[in-house]
This record gives structure tokens, sequence and C-alpha cells, in this order.
């Protein structure tokens, strides 16, 4: 397969755009900037958010990029798969049993909890032999469901029902200087997707043809699910919950430039902090001085992708393949 150009005058206009969306971002918000402790506030609170906001657009959407190639599965991302679901169980399970926990414990729960949760998400997909385009995503929804259901009787129980609420609702309102640090861990996943991105386009190819060309398909689904376990786990307990991100931005992207994944990573990192950002600004505009979470406006957008999607691959007649 010839490879595509990776920088091209299209990657510099997306570039472009995308450092637009987050200039508005840095001069968007209540507090007057030239005020007497206007650069004050800036530095602690809006540099922060938008740091947040390309951090986590940029590895959640990668982390969908990977989960749909292990998967073979366009429908597949850390929200369909149950993998934020374990996330917020782990995180729960840290605040119930050790109440005064860190936010690097928390964090640290809520990592383990979402690499257990997709390692059994794999092995639960191993045993299924109809592999539909549906049928995956529809499995990693019920587990979710059944996950979340755990989640909320222990919040329930724990008196922490209100901090799981906060949680699935996904905001970068409580992102300020001192609360964000932990956020450059995804950029060791970010780093790390576009140095093993040949392992992933191969091991994409089904267990049987990345054996036969001699990779560890074992080691790269490890890889894989531990990547995507950090990235989940650390945004999770930051942020909160970013639905769909990861299902949107890699079709997009394939739509238009086809599945060779490392020319299209710069595409995925850009296109996953534009999407983010414009639906934080949205969230922080529409009824402003009132914040709606970023997770919602995601939530609304990622269903009616979600929706289109099928439907396109219903007139290709790929639900059953």
């Amino acid at each position: 397969m010839r490879r595509q150009h990776r920088f091209t005058p299209a990657l510099l206009i997306g570039i472009l755009l995308t450092l637009g969306l987050l200039l508005l971002s840095l001069s968007t918000g209540q507090y007057a900037v030239f005020s007497e402790d206007g650069f004050w506030m800036f530095g602690i609170t809006r540099v922060p958010r938008t740091v947040a906001l390309v951090l986590a657009g940029a590895s959640m959407a990668m982390c969908g990029l990977i989960m749909q190639l292990l998967t073979q599965n366009r429908f597949v991302e850390p929200t369909t798969t149950g993998t934020t679901e374990w996330a917020g169980l782990g995180l729960i399970l840290v605040l119930w049993l050790f109440p005064g926990a860190s936010m690097l414990a928390r964090m640290s729960g809520a990592v383990t909890m979402a690499f257990i949760g997709t390692v059994i998400f794999f092995l639960f997909l191993q045993r299924v032999t109809l592999k539909s385009s549906l049928i995956v995503p529809i499995i990693g929804i019920m587990l979710g469901a059944v996950v979340s259901s755990f989640t909320t009787y222990i919040a329930l129980m724990t008196d922490h029902l209100q901090t799981l609420g906060i949680w699935f609702a996904g905001s970068f309102t409580r992102i300020v200087e001192g609360r964000y640090e932990l956020m450059f861990l995804v950029l060791v996943v970010t780093v790390l997707v576009f140095l093993t991105a040949d392992r992933f386009t191969v091991a994409g190819l089904g267990r049987d043809m990345a054996t036969n060309v001699g990779l560890n398909y074992t080691a790269v689904l490890f890889l894989g699910t531990a990547m995507v376990a950090v990235a989940t786990g650390v945004t999770a307990t930051v942020v909160g919950t970013l639905p769909f991100l990861g299902l949107i931005v890699p079709n997009i992207i394939s739509l238009f430039r086809g599945d060779d994944l490392r020319s299209n990573l710069p595409w995925v990192a850009l296109l996953g902090i534009a999407t983010v950002t414009a639906c934080d600004l949205i969230g922080r505009t529409i009824r402003a001085p009132f914040e709606i979470p970023v997770g919602l406006v995601l939530g609304l957008l990622g269903a009616v992708v979600f929706i289109g999607l099928l439907l396109r691959q219903r007139r290709k007649g790929g639900l059953v393949a």
C-alpha cells in the first residue's frame, strides 16, 4: 500500500483551525482577564483547562482508533465496550475503601479496573461466534450497563451518588492548576501510539494474518489494552466521561483518508482536540454564565453520528457481515 504524505497543506490548515479553537477557548470566560488579578486567574484556570482539552481530546480519540483496530469493528470505543464504566467502578471502590484517597490513588483504581474490564471484554468477545458490526458494541454496552448498575449501588450505599453523577457528566469546569497535572500521563500513551502504529495496523488484519507475518498478536493486544486503560482511567478521574469521542473521530477520518493508521494519527489527534474544544465552547457559551457539561454535548453529537454510521453501514449491507 502506498503511504500517504504525512504533512500536507490540508494538515497545515487543520492545525491552524485547531489552534484557532484553542485560542478561542483561552479567550472565553466570565472573568475579566485584563482586571487587576485577571492574568493570575487566566494562568490557573483557562490555561490548565485548554491543556486538558488537548490531552483528553487527542488521547481518547486515539483510544477509539486502537480499539477499533483490535476488534476489527468501527462501532467500538471505550464507551461502547464498558471501559469507562469499569473505570468508574474503580473510582467508586477507592472512594469507598479509602475515603481520604488522593487523586493519584483514585486514578490508580480507575486505571486498574479499566484494564481488568477491557480484558474481560476481549475474553468474552473471543467466545462469541457471531461477530457482526452490531453484536460487538452491544456486548460491550450490556457489560457496561451491568457494571454501571453495580457502581451505582455502591455509590448509593456509600453516599457517593453525587460524585458518580458529576463523573458521568464529564466536565472541564473543575480543571484548575493543581488538578490537571495528572493528565500529562496520557501524553505518554499518545507518544506510544505513534511509535507502535505499524504493529496495531498489522494486528487490525486479524490474529491469523498478524501471526503469519511474525507479529506477537497477544503482546500487541495486551499493550493496546493497557494504553486504553491508562488513558481512560486518567481522563475519567480528572475530567469524567467523554462519550462517543473515540467513535466519532476515527470514523470521520477513515471516511476521507482510508485506514492507513500512521498517516491518519495526526488527523485523529487534531480532530479529537477540535471536537472536544468545540463541544466545550458550546457548553460554556450557550447558557452563559452557566456551563453545560461537555459530556452532554458530546453524547448528543455522538448519538447522531452513531445512528448515521449505522444507517450508512446498513445501506452498504455490512451489519450482518
